[in-house]
């Protein structure tokens, strides 16, 4: 038995499909709208979705781009639509539909393309939750309309945001299917790839991270490189923490770099202008490495509550932590407690006043704490990558974090 979500403005439809594939055996759910369909999506948890085309408030193209895009294709799409066309079908393809059915849907063609996408349902992988949903406020919409407007053209972007605000997320609104994409992070990365930078990025998108990290050779090669990328197919896209115009003035970022890079500028809004989004990014996070747990009505709303000063990539290691620090499926405040204290603690590391009077013992136990602590909540959690960031044994970093008081993940909640 399988779960199927059925979205369809028709009620007759919705109706028939789902008397059909109960038949089945599957367990089916219906939902008539896009806004419908989200929710559904969410909290169901479908292995297959049938997605209408035509649809009163938002279409079903863009549903499913939206889907695609914020990595939340898990599961085959087929899309459905009684009068659709050869050009709308490529599309919805192109995106990542897994098939496309004329209504009204013969029985046995529904039959058999719904068997033939379950069988390929192992193909979905969970994707990084780098690639949660950017919410639904009008905010985040907003954000969204622009992203997906600037992906039909070629031109260089600078999304420019405060430390994780979603700048990532918003890059890969611009991806297409089938295309080369690659990340460069800062100097190291860039020296590592610069000699086939445009070989490996030909005919697709070279998004530099936090560009304005990159040294003054880097930016020189960079502006050397720019003919061949555009002669290449190359879209080149940027994020940056920092104004580049003040880098630039203080002599940190070359004016011709900056003026190649920035064509279009779009501010990431942090978290705090759109606050409501927290819920549904939340379960998108947990949904991508924990399908099988959630958090209660009490845990959401403490996560709605919450200050994030370090935004989607806080709320993402926070949501990551929690999730193996509980021992049941769903996950209560009294699991969020901890975590959400050492967040704070993380974010509140380098303005650390070290209190020097304290004797050696005292001073060094303090400081492995919160190194400890960090780590912890940069890795959501997880003890390999902590115990490897370190440099220590993890049986050792088990004592270590036990000897301190600092509560650990549990071992059968995906820590190791």
């Amino acid at each position: 038995m399988s779960k199927i979500l059925v979205v369809d403005d028709e009620i007759g439809i919705r109706e028939l499909l789902s008397e059909i594939l109960k038949e089945e055996g599957h367990q089916v759910s219906v939902a008539e709208n896009a806004t419908q369909a989200r929710g559904m999506f969410m909290n169901d948890r479908p292995e297959l979705v049938l997605l209408d085309i035509w649809m009163p408030d938002i279409d079903g193209v863009s549903l499913l781009k939206e889907w695609a895009s914020s990595g939340l294709m898990t599961m085959p799409v087929v899309m459905m639509s009684g009068h659709g066309t050869i050009d709308t079908a490529v599309e919805a393809t192109r995106i990542g539909a897994y098939s496309f059915l004329e209504k009204p849907v013969a029985l046995q063609k529904l039959l058999s393309t719904v068997s033939a996408a379950l069988r390929n349902q192992s193909r979905y992988g969970t994707r990084d939750p780098v690639y949660v949903t950017l919410g639904n406020t009008e905010v985040a919409l907003n954000l969204k309309r622009r992203c997906e407007a600037l992906s039909n053209t070629s031109a260089p972007v600078l999304f420019l945001e405060a430390p994780g605000s979603g700048a990532d997320q918003c890059a890969s609104l611009l991806k297409a299917a089938n295309k080369p994409w690659v990340v460069i992070s800062g100097p190291r990365e860039y020296e590592t790839n610069k000699e086939q930078l445009v070989e490996m990025s030909k005919d697709g998108i070279v998004f530099f991270r936090d560009i304005g990290t990159l040294e003054p050779p880097h930016q020189l090669d960079l502006i050397a490189k720019w003919k061949s990328l555009k002669g290449a197919g190359v879209r080149v896209i940027a994020s940056s923490t920092t104004r580049l115009s003040g880098l630039v003035s203080q002599d940190q970022f070359d004016i011709r770099l900056y003026e190649l890079i920035c064509q279009t500028i779009v501010n990431v809004p942090p978290l705090k202008d759109r606050i409501e989004d927290v819920i549904e990014i939340s379960k998108a996070v947990l949904f991508h490495k924990y399908p099988a747990k959630s958090f209660s009505v009490a845990a959401l709303n403490t996560l709605r509550s919450n200050d994030w000063p370090a935004n989607l990539s806080q709320l993402s290691a926070v949501v990551l932590s929690s999730a193996q620090f509980s021992a049941g499926e769903e996950i209560g405040v009294s699991d969020l407690m901890p975590v959400l204290e050492n967040a704070a603690k993380e974010i509140s590391l380098k303005a650390t006043s070290w209190d020097f009077d304290k004797d050696y013992r005292s001073a060094r136990e303090m400081f492995d704490k919160q190194y400890l602590e960090y780590h912890l909540v940069k890795e959501g959690g997880n003890m390999s990558r902590v115990a490897n960031q370190a440099g220590i044994e993890r049986t050792h970093l088990y004592r270590k974090l036990k000897q301190l008081g600092i509560k650990t993940p549990r071992k059968n909640d995906g820590s190791n």
